[in-house]
């Protein structure tokens, strides 16, 4: 805060006088009236002039003139052969000649400085510097402010720690609440602390960063898989699945379960692929979530592709992109965790040898328990 500390002195209170017989005349210097009960050349102009300082300053009368200074202002007057009582007794200083005037100064200290029989003393709580202003800093005297403290020209100003914010008494500060400001923060939740937040997971995950929940067992070696099983990663946990997946009478082929018997095969696909995917819960519909392709393709050959088994209830719709190929799409939501077996069929009709041939696709799909 700028304190402004003025010192007005008497430069030219003498008067001249002439001694003769005849009565005794007085000529003042110009802008001064002569006051007979003080023996003194004066002029009030705050008294004479109405609204002399403009936009709320105060009129403070001067010698010869008048000053306008902010309402703030600390004013100390001097005048001859009288001192204003200042905040803390200062005892009289000797009279100087009116041929001498002085002006008196302030030193940094903020403490009285004689000169010539003028004092001058800032007010409690301000320091004076070298332009004779008395100047306070809050942030020394009061340290009004919780966290941390600037000094400004005619104020402070408070700032707070990161993760706080500025109450509304502008000088204590009040912890934010990061999770409430938006739900990504974090990916499952957000647990609020003084001056932070840190983010949680759910069993089966892990924090990866600061806001993702990702884990993967079958990588990080953290399963029970057996030597004869696979290990699979889905959303929140894994599943064990066996190597060889193919059941009498299919026999396993690379990654294909072959039926070679034709008589334990009638009516039987020839061939099984299995395959595995997951999915988050609740995902949004509708959605492409698998495509179907044949591996063979033959001239003169017409695809067909249909969902034979695990859509009871239409979470599913095969749609044919080509004639060699079909997306899987999800048309609701799905809970979990939950896992889903769909058998996808691939039918080929050989349009030149009135020939038709199948194949089947077993997906095993794996939702986990949260949508992420």
């Amino acid at each position: 805060m700028l304190g402004i500390c003025v010192c007005l002195c008497a430069v030219f209170t003498h008067v001249l006088s002439q001694e003769a017989e005849e009565p005794i005349s007085y000529t003042c210097t110009e802008g001064y009236e002569y006051d007979s009960s003080r023996e003194q050349c004066r002029i009030d102009e705050c008294a004479l002039l109405d609204d002399a300082c403009k936009g709320g300053m105060q009129c403070i009368n001067h010698f010869g003139g008048y000053l306008c200074l902010p309402k703030s202002a600390v004013i100390y007057i001097s005048k001859e052969g009288e001192q204003v009582p200042l905040p803390d007794p200062v005892p009289p200083a000797p009279a100087v000649p009116p041929s001498q005037p002085q002006v008196p100064r302030v030193n940094s200290g903020g403490q009285r400085v004689p000169q010539g029989g003028r004092t001058i003393r800032c007010a409690p709580g301000f320091t004076a510097d070298d332009q004779n202003l008395c100047r306070v800093n809050e942030c020394d005297v009061q340290s009004p402010c919780q966290h941390h403290c600037y000094n400004l020209i005619g104020s402070f100003l408070c700032q707070c720690d990161h993760g706080y914010e500025l109450a509304q008494d502008m000088v204590s500060c009040q912890d934010i609440d990061e999770c409430s400001l938006s739900s990504y923060m974090c990916q499952y939740q957000c647990v609020n602390s003084p001056g932070s937040y840190s983010c949680e997971c759910p069993q089966g995950y892990q924090l990866q960063g600061n806001r993702l929940c990702q884990i993967n067992e079958c990588e990080t070696g953290t399963h029970n898989c057996q030597d004869d099983e696979t290990c699979w990663n889905y959303y929140g946990g894994f599943r064990c699945y066996p190597r060889n997946p193919c059941e009498a009478p299919y026999t396993q082929t690379s990654e294909r379960c072959i039926c070679r018997s034709q008589i334990d095969c009638q009516g039987l696909p020839p061939s099984i692929v299995y395959k595995y995917m997951s999915i988050q819960a609740d995902r949004t519909v509708p959605a492409d979530i698998f495509q179907i392709q044949a591996t063979n393709i033959y001239a003169n050959t017409h695809n067909t592709f249909r969902i034979k088994s695990g859509n009871e209830a239409g979470e599913f719709f095969l749609r044919r992109s080509s004639n060699v190929s079909a997306m899987l799409v999800l048309t609701k939501p799905l809970s979990g965790p939950r896992e889903y077996v769909v058998d996808l069929e691939m039918i080929t009709h050989h349009l030149t040898m009135n020939y038709r041939s199948s194949s089947l696709l077993r997906l095993t799909v794996i939702v986990g328990p949260y949508a992420f």
